[in-house]
């Protein structure tokens, strides 16, 4: 696909081009103009020299001793044509009326021509009053031949005469040439100008346009959007300014509507999934109470075992609740914004003396990592992400969990690598997302809370899963020299 120009482009090749014919089209209708002149010129000049011409023959057949007659043409102009010629500064020729050669001024008379073809003589016949005019052209000028009745006093054609012209374009071809070398300069000139000029008018009407596709590019629902200042922004452009300030102000509106209705709508749905978990324990607890209460006998010899088992029951629903409770808390809550400088190797494996499991394996280099976070938090990524791992090898007949520290770059990397079912790729996409689970225990917090922390110390984390090889997690902080 061809790419297309810009405005600018556009507008700038348009002014350019617009001079370009303007120039081509004047150069072209002077050119047409002066051969136009040229011809009219040579026409009537041609008309006025036949009409002397004529006028000098009437005279000198007034003038003649002999009858006015076609037999005596030959002996009435005789040696006079060559007197008529030189007062006229022409050449001419004298025909009879059947086209045959009288006399020419021409030497020697062979120059001229011996007869007139019949077509000739057929035009002149039917408009004998008028004269016909003949174009020839032989490569260099152009060539007029008239021709015309002689008449006598009673009104007779006795002859045609015949008055050969040729076209000289010398002097106006110079000043033709003169002219459009003048043009061509001022031309020249206007082009510069028009050069400049299309450049600045196209850069200042882009350079608004500009502006305006800079802050509609930049605009964003969750971003502080700035509104257009052009001063003056023409009147063009003000109706487009003021209809993009009016969508800011509304788009402002919009967004701060927007995130009241998305916390609304996540504390909603929060407060359902919390009510959702509460109520799972509080039904055995109430069904435990109702039971206790109807079957329970104080006179009973095993009363104390039921009364422990009652409390027994009660104590591990309430567990369940706390759990719920704690879970909620810390994922609402956010991490200590008093980071300290921690060994990461060091905190690492205090955390890992919690896991009993005699399949972690855990690994880590001699050398402390330093990184600035808060302790609690470190170990609280560190138990979600090994608790996950220890939960995804459930029913797994040789369980694996895999904890590793180490260092790449600047940066100090924490993985945690099971041998469990593993994830699907439809679940790795959600799996960060708040109440999503794939156990059946559970809020679905546990990972968000995770990310939540990374994300607030400048980490990252990545998850690499392949059914049903086993999980990967890895987590990346920023290395800090203890040195520093």
């Amino acid at each position: 696909m061809r790419p297309k120009l810009s405005l600018r482009a556009r507008i700038f090749t348009a002014m350019i081009s617009l001079v370009l014919i303007a120039s081509v089209l004047i150069a072209g209708v002077t050119i047409y103009q002066y051969r136009e002149q040229s011809n009219q010129y040579h026409e009537q000049r041609l008309q006025r020299k036949e009409a002397q011409l004529q006028t000098r023959i009437e005279y000198i057949l007034s003038q003649s001793p002999f009858p006015n007659r076609q037999q005596f043409l030959d002996s009435i102009f005789g040696e006079v044509v060559f007197q008529i010629a030189d007062e006229q500064n022409v050449n001419f020729r004298i025909y009879n009326t059947e086209g045959t050669l009288i006399t020419n001024t021409q030497l020697p008379a062979t120059d001229g021509k011996a007869s007139i073809t019949e077509s000739t003589l057929a035009i002149l016949r039917q408009n004998p009053t008028t004269n016909y005019v003949e174009i020839t052209e032989d490569g260099q000028s152009q060539n007029r031949s008239s021709y015309s009745f002689i008449s006598n006093e009673s009104g007779v054609a006795i002859g045609v005469l015949n008055l050969s012209y040729v076209d000289d374009d010398s002097l106006s071809a110079m000043e033709l040439q003169n002219f459009l070398s003048r043009l061509m300069q001022v031309y020249l000139f206007i082009l510069g100008v028009a050069i400049i000029l299309a450049y600045v008018v196209s850069r200042f009407i882009t350079k608004s346009l500009e502006e305006i596709s800079d802050k509609i590019t930049q605009t964003a629902l969750s971003a502080a959007n700035q509104k257009i200042d052009l001063n003056p922004p023409g009147k063009e452009l003000s109706k487009l300014i003021n209809a993009y300030n009016d969508m800011v102000d509304q788009l402002a509106e919009s967004a701060v509507r927007l995130a009241k209705s998305e916390r609304e709508q996540a504390w909603r749905e929060m407060a359902k999934q919390v009510a959702h978990e509460i109520k799972n324990p509080l039904t055995p607890m109430r069904l435990s109470v109702q039971s206790f209460e109807q079957q329970f006998d104080p006179t009973d010899p095993s009363a104390p075992k039921k009364i422990e088992e009652f409390s027994t029951t009660l104590i591990h629903q309430i567990d369940t609740l706390s759990t719920i409770a704690s879970a909620f808390s810390n994922f609402a809550e956010m991490p200590v914004q008093e980071p300290e400088l921690l060994d990461v190797v060091k905190i690492t494996r205090l955390g890992m003396d919690i896991f009993t499991e005699k399949y972690i394996v855990f690994e880590a280099p001699n050398e402390p990592l330093f990184a600035r976070l808060d302790r609690t938090q470190l170990i609280r990524i560190l138990t979600n992400l090994v608790k996950n791992a220890i939960q995804a090898c459930d029913d797994v007949p040789e369980p694996s969990v895999f904890v590793r520290v180490q260092k790449k770059n600047d940066k100090v990397c924490i993985g945690v690598t099971d041998n469990g079912h593993g994830i699907t790729q439809e679940h790795i996409a959600k799996i960060f997302e708040p109440k999503f689970t794939t156990k059946t225990s559970g809020m679905g917090l546990g990972l968000a809370m995770v990310k939540n922390i990374v994300q607030t110390y400048d980490g990252q984390i990545e998850v690499k899963s392949s059914t049903p090889k086993g999980t990967s997690f890895r987590v990346w902080l920023p290395l800090v020299n203890a040195a520093k």
